[in-house]
């Protein structure tokens, strides 16, 4: 069993001066914590992907589409798909769950 908090995780974050940490690593999934201070910069990845919003609030583009969040909204995101985070609170972050196998290439 593995447990996850979201202020342990964020305190880690915070502690490593990043933006992004992995907290569980497992052969069919990855489970981080993403929070971004301004920008989100990031770029389409190999796998898919759900986000749940851990905290905060703010838009979602994902291709043509803005969709408005808050905590517990869940996202989910086709590999190889454009998306980003924007006009988020500071206090935003959200849980970052890659599905399938990690390739070299993804963070």
């Amino acid at each position: 069993m593995a447990r996850l908090s979201i202020a342990d995780s964020q305190a880690t974050l915070a502690a490593a001066g990043s933006d992004f940490a992995r907290f569980l690593e497992r052969p069919s999934c990855d489970v981080s914590l993403y929070k971004p201070v301004g920008v989100d910069s990031q770029k389409p990845h190999l796998r898919d992907e759900l986000y749940v919003i851990a905290s905060g609030s703010g838009g979602f583009i994902c291709e043509a589409r803005t969709d408005a969040f808050g905590p517990g909204d869940i996202f989910f995101v086709p590999a190889g798909t454009d998306h980003r985070f924007v006009s988020f609170s500071a206090d935003f972050s959200t849980w970052v769950i890659f599905l399938g196998p990690r390739l070299s290439k993804d963070p």
